[in-house]
């Protein structure tokens, strides 16, 4: 058994991953809070954009690492939501810092229902993509 590339990919996707179930539960938690508590949306809007590049950066970092050791379908499985990032980076409202979040709008209905659909489906991804992670590592360490 011995440990290469491969297996330090998937412990570091691990390890990332985990960041990144956090961000999703933090997501899904401040919009609930908005839906139901009707929270401040400046404070969760400015709690929330800060955390936006970051998720997004450690995500793109680790397909990055599974570019680099050729794990083709742990790639292709994260590309979709690769691509959903990019294109709401891209389409985000004019703001004046980094972030995703407009305090102005994030109350409207269609609005809050859309981001939090956004946050589970997100959480989704991250935890089954966090057992492929787990299998992955296994049978990388097993393999060789």
């Amino acid at each position: 058994m011995a440990f290469n590339f491969t297996a330090f990919t998937y412990i570091v996707a691990l390890i990332g991953d985990a960041f990144l179930i956090f961000f999703a539960i933090f997501h899904v938690i401040a919009f609930d809070e908005l839906k139901t508590d009707y929270k401040n949306p400046i404070d969760q809007c400015n709690s929330l954009n800060p955390l936006v590049l970051p998720e997004y950066l450690l995500h793109i970092f680790l397909n990055l690492l599974f570019l680099f050791c050729g794990e083709w379908f742990s790639l292709c499985i994260n590309i979709p939501i690769i691509a959903y990032h990019i294109w709401r980076y891209k389409n985000r409202p004019v703001m004046s810092g980094p972030g995703l979040y407009d305090p102005t709008t994030v109350l409207k209905t269609d609005t809050l229902a859309r981001n939090m659909r956004e946050g589970w489906i997100k959480l989704a991804v991250y935890l089954i993509s966090f057992f492929y992670y787990i299998y992955g590592m296994v049978y990388s360490l097993i393999s060789t």
